[in-house]
């Protein structure tokens, strides 16, 4: 049965019984990224969905100051206590500001395809500077245009591409439209936000899932997070790229409920 909770300024929704599991979406997405993967879950799990602020349900809440720790206040709250928190992607981002400062809400993490720092640096593979400049400059010009891309970027070397844009699409597409501002500001956050400093705080159980095919969140950069983190755990998807929930969701949630139910 499903559950949609309204607090005073932000909408999440509840499915399932047993350990509770929030799920957090990506940048340009929603909850209903999410809509074939919860099935699989919510027999084991009590599944709380919340989309970030400026996206989906939310899209009219924008905190004033629009960066990872801010959207990890805005939503805490309404976490339940001692979850599993399981974000994708930019999501996962917000997953590690929250394990780090709200401990007591968050029992454990599970990042996917997610990392401390998005954008490539010294020694630090990520996304080219070069191209989130230009979706910032195409994002001005045709919102839905630039969302395609970003979304066909995601899908890229997977044998599933095609299949995993068009469920991406169809899902997101049943909520509301996210704000301007919330994706100006979240895109930013792709280039600016630097969390590789502080994740070795996180002292709960941590897995961190990636697909091999991923052009995003690069394997190449495993190594050095692993460094930063030491005490999380890794898998990789070797068939997968950046939605490993979408192109293997029986494997995806089997690999979560393994780590759950051991944490």
């Amino acid at each position: 049965m499903l559950n949609v909770n309204v607090s005073e300024q932000l909408v999440s929704r509840t499915t399932g019984t047993g350990k509770d599991l929030v799920l957090l979406h990506g940048w340009g997405m929603n909850s209903g990224v999410f809509e074939h993967f919860i099935p699989l879950l919510e027999q084991d799990f009590r599944i709380t969905t919340i989309d970030l602020p400026g996206f989906g349900e939310n899209n009219s809440y924008l905190p004033d100051t629009y960066s990872v720790g801010a959207l990890a206040h805005a939503i805490h709250d309404i976490l339940p206590h001692q979850s599993i928190v399981a974000g994708w992607s930019l999501g996962g981002m917000v997953a590690q500001q929250l394990a780090m400062d709200y401990p007591e809400r968050v029992a454990a993490l599970v990042t996917i395809a997610s990392t401390p720092r998005f954008v490539n640096g010294p020694c630090w593979p990520g996304i080219q500077a070069e191209l989130l400049a230009q979706f910032e400059a195409e994002l001005a010009r045709n919102y839905h245009k630039t969302l395609e891309r970003f979304l066909a970027i995601q899908a890229m070397g997977s044998a599933t591409a095609k299949q995993d844009m068009k469920a991406i699409k169809q899902s997101i597409s049943a909520f509301p439209s996210p704000s301007e501002a919330a994706l100006k500001s979240a895109l930013n956050l792709l280039s600016t936000e630097d969390l590789r400093h502080q994740v070795g705080k996180i002292k709960q159980p941590t897995l961190r899932i990636y697909g091999r095919l991923d052009s995003l969140v690069p394997t190449s950069g495993i190594d050095r997070i692993c460094e930063l983190h030491p005490q999380s755990d890794t898998v990789v998807l070797p068939h997968a790229s950046h939605a490993p929930f979408i192109s293997h969701p029986q494997q995806s949630a089997d690999i979560i409920r393994q780590f759950a139910y051991s944490a």
